[in-house]
């Protein structure tokens, strides 16, 4: 039994890559629940269902991309101050901006340093105030 586990503060990793939501999930298992999906209907259901600490967040996705899912997600009251890292290859100037447009709260690329990962997680949640009581 893990008594520890139910305590994990809960990540949303929403990337279509399979290698990367097992990197994400290796990288932060120890710390926090991670969960996975590789679309936004998906990731909508689960941040509505779930108690969401963060979300990380792929640009690049069939169908809705990140971009505007980062929109959707901040159009919605509930969900102004969720943190969310958008976690994508594209690296340039022009899309840092764009995703800052969007909403993202942090920009990171890929590849991802395992520990700057966890540092921005644990900067941008600690600063958060905890609204979960059990």
């Amino acid at each position: 039994m893990v008594s520890g586990a139910n305590n994990f503060k809960t990540i949303l990793a929403v990337d279509d890559s399979a290698i990367v939501q097992q990197s994400i999930k290796r990288s932060l298992e120890n710390a926090y629940r991670v969960l996975v999906t590789s679309n936004a209907v998906d990731a909508l259901s689960l941040i509505y269902h779930e108690p969401i600490s963060a979300v990380l967040l792929d640009v690049t996705m069939p169908g809705v991309d990140g971009l505007e899912l980062c929109r959707t997600v901040r159009s919605l009251p509930q969900f102004q101050h969720l943190p969310i890292i958008m976690l994508t290859a594209r690296d340039s100037a022009f899309d840092k901006v764009q995703g800052r447009l969007a909403g993202a709260t942090e920009y990171l690329t890929k590849p991802f340093e395992a520990a700057t990962l966890q540092e921005v997680l644990e900067r941008l949640i600690d600063k958060k105030p905890s609204s979960s009581a059990s």
